[in-house]
């Protein structure tokens, strides 16, 4: 039998939407009510992935950062 991670409601909630999303930027999740530290647990357990991608706002470019969902992840969530 495998050993799966045990996931805490709010952990299985940023990963349920992120899968949902199909990934999305940090901003929406935080909108949604996840907290960074969940996010960051998150990525350090190598279920999310998170990256530094350009964006336009108005007409200044910024940098958001986009989390994906892992495989790891998707599997944390079957068990």
């Amino acid at each position: 039998m495998l050993n799966r991670p045990k996931l805490n409601a709010d952990q299985r909630r940023a990963l349920e939407l992120l899968a949902l999303l199909q990934g999305c930027t940090g901003a929406t999740l935080l909108a949604h009510g996840v907290r960074i530290d969940v996010l960051a647990d998150l990525v350090r357990a190598g279920f999310v992935t998170a990256y530094r991608e350009p964006a336009n706002a108005g007409q200044r470019q910024i940098e958001v950062a986009r989390m994906r969902i892992t495989n790891a992840g998707r599997r944390a969530l079957e068990g």
